[in-house]
């Protein structure tokens, strides 16, 4: 008796033990799948899987060739780097929208084409966007962009522009209820 006892405690023991291990790999692969970020970040994640799932789809019907395939996947996974990236280093349920371009496709991004070799990250391009580095995607080398909103635009644009001014101008006071550094409004419908 004492030892069927034993033996029904030492494997009630090992399947608490192996219900532990599992219950830690499973709350492991729950966060590594995004529920470590909040409902915006999970939905671009989200966002950028049915993209690779449409891509996928295309290219099992033969719709596209495959050097396009490997192209826009390695885009799209440039683009999930990028996103983790931001949200792990920023804490913040907010992504900025991404544009990832490769080298080629600088000419059709841009009016005037940086060089890539000359950007450095933070830097803001035509007033539209910020440069956030590059990343490089199974051996494909993109540029990541976050495009600027229209209120951040038009304010980099006053300050642009303020900073051009020679400096006798930049003394003399401003209109009446004008303020460079206030934000524009944003005008909602009714």
């Amino acid at each position: 008796m004492r030892r069927m006892t034993r033996t029904l405690g030492l494997f009630a023991l090992c399947l608490f033990t192996l219900s532990v291990c599992i219950s830690a790999q499973t709350r492991r692969s729950a966060r590594a799948d995004g529920e470590e970020f909040g409902p915006n970040v999970r939905s671009y994640l989200g966002y950028l899987r049915n993209e690779q799932e449409v891509v996928d789809d295309r290219a099992s019907r033969r719709e596209i060739d495959r050097r396009y395939y490997v192209h826009n996947s390695n885009r799209i996974q440039a683009l999930r780097q990028m996103a983790l990236r931001i949200a792990r280093t920023s804490g913040n349920d907010y992504l900025p929208e991404l544009e990832a371009v490769s080298p080629e496709e600088f000419m059709q991004f841009f009016e005037e084409p940086p060089k890539p070799a000359e950007m450095q990250e933070g830097d803001l391009l035509e007033y539209k966007f910020r440069y956030l580095g590059t990343v490089l995607s199974k051996g494909e080398k993109f540029y990541l962009f976050a495009r600027l909103d229209p209120y951040e635009q038009a304010e980099l644009r006053k300050k642009g522009e303020a900073t051009r001014q020679p400096a006798a101008n930049a003394a003399t006071p401003h209109a009446a209820g004008t303020d460079a550094a206030v934000r524009p409004r944003r005008v909602s419908g009714p």
